[in-house]
This record gives structure tokens, sequence and C-alpha cells, in this order.
């Protein structure tokens, strides 16, 4: 999962990567207006966490400014600021929540997943597909109700394959959601191809289907064999 935080206060911006890294979010932080606007223009991210107070600009505008590209991002605001006007505000144009500041990381965690699976996942505790069962509180996967052990990158590209069932996704596209944009230090796409062919044997060695088909020329596509 791809999240970028903006955020101008430098110790905060980096507490909360830190605690989503570990969490195992592919995490980016900016702290301008410029360098937000240029980030969300270039690539695609599941959850965007943005301050309204930026030097250059506002967290507003940047809200704005993302669903207009049609983006389906979602969206939490922390502030400072606790005017009822504000929190409505941010609704009203388009954010998921509104975080006060100061906040416990561990509440502001909670409410990234509590988003992901609203939005992805229509808020299930568990994500069902055929014989598959995903539980992403505690990141287990079941295959035939049997244990699967996946690696992070492994987990994190069943999930993208999940929330795009049927859907063609290209390599890049995959290599992006699961580097983020250091895709340049996973060298190639050779690599996206070595964890598929691990997840798929994974999941057959515990008798799920094939669900993971190659499309010549284009990339993968996750549906019923």
């Amino acid at each position: 999962m791809k999240v970028l935080v903006i955020e101008d206060e430098q110790g905060l911006a980096e507490s909360i990567t830190e605690y989503m890294v570990k969490d195992g979010y592919i995490c980016e932080t900016v702290t301008t207006f410029r360098e937000a606007e240029e980030k969300i223009h270039l690539y695609t991210y599941d959850c965007i966490i943005v301050d309204l107070t930026l030097p250059d600009g506002n967290g507003f505008q940047l809200i704005e400014m993302l669903k207009r590209l049609m983006a389906t991002t979602g969206v939490i605001i922390i502030s400072a600021r606790n005017t009822l006007e504000d929190k409505l505000k941010g609704l009203d144009i388009g954010s998921d929540d509104y975080l006060t500041k100061p906040f416990h990381l561990s509440e502001l965690n909670a409410r990234v997943k509590s988003l992901m699976r609203r939005r992805q996942f229509g808020g299930y505790t568990e994500i069902r597909f055929q014989e598959l069962v995903v539980v992403p509180q505690t990141r287990n996967v079941f295959a035939n109700g049997q244990l699967t052990m996946l690696s992070r990158k492994e987990y994190d590209l069943l999930l993208y394959f999940l929330s795009n069932v049927d859907v063609a996704l290209t390599k890049a596209s995959i290599a992006e959601h699961l580097w983020g944009d250091n895709i340049d230090s996973a060298d190639s796409f050779d690599m996206v191809y070595s964890h598929i062919k691990n997840l798929r044997r994974k999941l057959l060695d515990k008798g799920a289907a094939d669900y993971i088909q190659s499309i010549y020329g284009i990339g993968y596509k996750f549906s019923q064999p």
C-alpha cells in the first residue's frame, strides 16, 4: 500500500513515515505544496495524509486538485486547526477523515487501515475470493483454510490483485505499487516476475486455482481460470 505524507513539520513527518514503514507501507514524504503537487501528478497513491497548513499553499487546494484528477486515492487531513468549519470543508471537497493534532501514531495508522478497507473492500474485515481469505488486520492469508506464508511484497502483490480483479495490470503499474517511485532500486521488471512466480507457487501449493494470468505484451490479470 502506497502512502504519501504531506507535512511541513519535519519531525512529525519523519515519525509518521517511520511508523508507517515499520507496518509495511510504502511511504513517501514531502514538506511543501509544490513537491506534493508534483508527486500527485506523477504517481498513484492508495492514501494521502495531508496537513492543511503548508509554507507555499494549503492542503485544501491539494485535495481539490486530486479530485479534479479523478483519483481514487483516500485522503486523511491532519491539522492543528480544530474548527467545525475546516472539518466540514474537508469532507465537502472530498477528504475521508480529519485528525486533529496532536494525535497518537497508532490512531492515525488505524484510521488509514479503516479507510483502505472501506474504499477497496467495502469495509469487510476479511477479504474473500473463492478459496482465498485475507485478513488485513493480521496480514494472514489462507488458501483452502490453510495458512499461507507470504513475504511482504508477495502479500502486497496479492492485495493489489484482489483490489483489481479482472483488470489488466501492466508490469510498470505493479512495480510502481510495490516499490513506489524507488522503482529504479528494483533494477528491472524481472523482480515483478519473480514475486508473481513465488506468489503463484505458494497459492498453488495450498491447492488454490491459478488466478494469475499472463497477458502478452501487457502484464498480468487476476481472474477466474
